[in-house]
Formats: structure tokens, C-alpha cells, sequence
């Protein structure tokens, strides 16, 4: 049943009222119980970075990124530099709290205050972050940021739609899947079809929650294997 029609009876959206811009996000530092996000800054974050990616076999997880592998340090240091260092992509490194080491990357990208509309991309995490609470932490914390510290409408994830654990992923934490956009760009001389992930603030509220019990240090044993899943608890909470 369509809500919001205008004077001549055609369906419209539903009214934003008293919308004001958002900011672009700050470059202070997000800490949570796992870890820190923080700017990258490539001659303080290359060498620890490298070393984490370094440790993956067969350079699988660059895969699906538009650049990468790097043979040496330098290579990768001269890329983040030349790349890495502007506005939008805004890139994050993530610090992990144990060791306060440079174990991931993240940005902020494709910003639009005007309208509130920001993604994340370039989501790099080295086998020292994946499938840990720190990388999920991660996550939590730059949601935050978007959605309570600067008040955003929309986050957005894409990906290649065969990059089947980004898929996992994005649903893993709250993202909502929206479609396939066919042929929508070129890498490495070849083809990307590329799957769009959304949330929106109305979601936010429930997927906080789910975030911030699955992120208690009882949720784990002392193992560090999770208790209750993330997608458990957000059943929960609906």
C-alpha cells in the first residue's frame, strides 16, 4: 500500500523532514575492547601491514582487489602513499589492542553528506584479523561512527559478486542484500559484476545491540570461541 502520494495522486517517497548535511568523517582515532581504527599513515603502518599480508598463502586475499600483490615493502609503501593518504577513500588501518599492531585495512568511501550516504571499501584483513573479534570490532566501530557520531542514513558495502566471503560477511554483520549490478566495472582486465549490500539508520538500533553483547568478553570461552553467534543474537533482539 503506497503511504505518501502528492497533489496529483502519484506515489512518492516519504517525507525527511528538517534533514541537515552531514559532516565528512574525522580522522580521529575509534577504539573499542579489541582494538583501535585509526588514519593510515603509511610510513608509521606499511612495514607492520605488509608483514600481516605477507603470512597469507598464495596471495588469495588480493583476489578481488583492484591492486595487489606487492613483491617488496617498498612497492607497497610507494602505493599507500601515492593512494592512500587522501579524503575519499578515507583508509583506516586496525590496531589490534593485544599486540598494538597494524593487522588490517578499511576505508571510508564514495562519501555524500549532502544526501547521508557513505560506504565501506577497500576492506583488507591480513590471516591475523580474519574471523576474529577484532575484525569485527572493527566493523562495529566505523557503523558507530556513521551512524550515532555523524548521523549518516545509508551505509553501503560492495563487492565482487563472486567474492563469495564478502558476501558472507556483509550478511554476517547486518548488511541487507540489494542486488547485482551486471558489468558495473573493470579490474585487472576483467570483467566485475558487483553485489550491493545496504544498511540504513532504521537498522541500526537492533544491529548495535547484537554488536555490542556479541563484542562482551563473556560471549567467548576460554578458547576465544564465540558462545551465542551474531546473527543468533540479532534473531533475538527482533
Amino acid at each position: 500500500m503506497v503511504k505518501h502520494k502528492n497533489k496529483y495522486g502519484q506515489p512518492i517517497g516519504s517525507p525527511v523532514r528538517g534533514w541537515q548535511a552531514c559532516t565528512f568523517p574525522p580522522r580521529s582515532a575509534m577504539s573499542g575492547i579489541w582494538c583501535r581504527v585509526e588514519i593510515l599513515v603509511p610510513e608509521k603502518h606499511a612495514e607492520e601491514l605488509y608483514a600481516a599480508y605477507v603470512k597469507q598463502r598464495h596471495d588469495q586475499d588480493w583476489t578481488y582487489l583492484p591492486y595487489g600483490p606487492f613483491e617488496h615493502l617498498d612497492d607497497y609503501q610507494s602505493w599507500l602513499t601515492k593512494t592512500c593518504t587522501g579524503d575519499d577513500p578515507l583508509f583506516h588501518t586496525i590496531i589490534e589492542a593485544e599486540t598494538n599492531k597494524a593487522v588490517g585495512v578499511a576505508s571510508f568511501l564514495r562519501i555524500q553528506p549532502g544526501i547521508g550516504v557513505i560506504e565501506v571499501g577497500h576492506i583488507h584483513f591480513s590471516p591475523l584479523l580474519q574471523k576474529t573479534p577484532v575484525a569485527t570490532e572493527a566493523m562495529f566501530l566505523m557503523m558507530s561512527r556513521v551512524f550515532d557520531e555523524l548521523c549518516y542514513r545509508r551505509y553501503e558495502w560492495k563487492c565482487d559478486a563472486l567474492n563469495a566471503p564478502s558476501r558472507k560477511a556483509a550478511e554476517r554483520i547486518g548488511f541487507g542484500f540489494e542486488g547485482v549490478f551486471r558489468q558495473a566495472t573493470l579490474y585487472k582486465n576483467r570483467n566485475r559484476d558487483t553485489a550491493w549490500f545496504g544498511i540504513i539508520d532504521k537498522d541500526w538500533p537492533i544491529l548495535k545491540k547484537s554488536f555490542q553483547t556479541w563484542l562482551k568478553p563473556d560471549n567467548f570461552d576460554t578458547q576465544g570461541r564465540q558462545k551465542k553467534s551474531l546473527q543468533q543474537i540479532r534473531e533475538n533482539l527482533h
